[in-house]
């Protein structure tokens, strides 16, 4: 597919899947250094167009006490400062119409969020900054019904949008991909596979989401057979003691290997 969209993105091959990677919080800045570091040097070895992801702030949590981050502006100036250090765009998620403009002048992607993709104003705000949108697909919506969502970005003038799934929910603590939903959405928009978050088991009676870590390289296999244009994985070098959404993070020790199977599964794919 074609990324010409996204400043910064290096081609490495158009032929293989593009990664949107990194924790699911900015809790400092060596911590995203550190997971950006490693990131970049598989995605050049594997010739993976790679995408820093990292939320400047959580405002979905489920208790009061979750952290939420370390300051909106101190959050952004980091992901500004890994995008300059390692040459690569960075996406993160925006919640309120203020965030937009704001985060515009950091990131080169505004993702979103799934509870959100139905808030007119909050996506006509993403797309009027011209950055490129990703609308992740809200856990409670058929795959066709993101064709509005897509529409509402293209509408305020900006055609560079992209969908992500992240599952759909599947009683009251699980989620679950419906890989029918990919062929539909890639005829709206290019189409991410959110690996990490499909697994993520909601709702817990504690207050703090789990998740299914084994289950991530199922997942994200199955998407790349089905012909994603990207997959979203976050990952953390200690999830055990991460910030936010530890329980379905992959640990940053086991992404090369994932990656470099997903990478020859998808030139099987390929050559078919």
């Amino acid at each position: 597919m074609n990324l010409d969209n996204v400043p910064k993105l290096k081609h490495l091959n158009s032929n293989n899947f593009f990664l949107l990677c990194g924790p699911c919080a900015i809790e400092s800045e060596d911590m995203a250094l550190r997971i950006a570091e490693k990131v970049v040097s598989i995605t050049n070895k594997l010739e993976i167009p790679y995408i820093f992801k990292g939320s400047f702030k959580k405002a979905n949590r489920s208790r009061i006490d979750s952290f939420t981050g370390i300051g909106n502006e101190k959050a952004l100036k980091i992901l500004k400062k890994v995008s300059e250090t390692f040459h690569i765009p960075t996406v993160t998620d925006i919640h309120e119409v203020s965030d937009a403009s704001l985060a515009a002048q950091y990131v080169d992607v505004l993702q979103i969020p799934a509870f959100l993709v139905r808030q007119t104003d909050l996506v006509v705000a993403a797309a009027q900054t011209g950055k490129v949108v990703n609308l992740k697909k809200g856990q409670f919506m058929s795959p066709e019904a993101m064709k509005h969502a897509v529409q509402k970005v293209k509408d305020a003038g900006n055609n560079n949008a992209w969908i992500t799934d992240r599952g759909t929910m599947f009683g009251y603590q699980d989620m679950i991909v419906d890989f029918r939903g990919i062929p539909t959405m890639r005829e709206f928009a290019p189409t991410v596979l959110d690996v990490t978050h499909s697994l993520q088991q909601p709702n817990q009676s504690s207050g703090v989401t789990g998740g299914r870590p084994d289950m991530i390289e199922t997942i994200a296999r199955a998407g790349i057979v089905n012909n994603v244009d990207g997959l979203f994985i976050e990952t953390h070098f200690d999830p055990t003691n991460a910030k936010s959404d530890g329980a379905n993070m992959l640990h940053l020790n086991h992404l090369e290997s994932l990656l470099t199977n997903l990478v020859a599964i998808r030139k099987t794919v390929n050559s078919l």
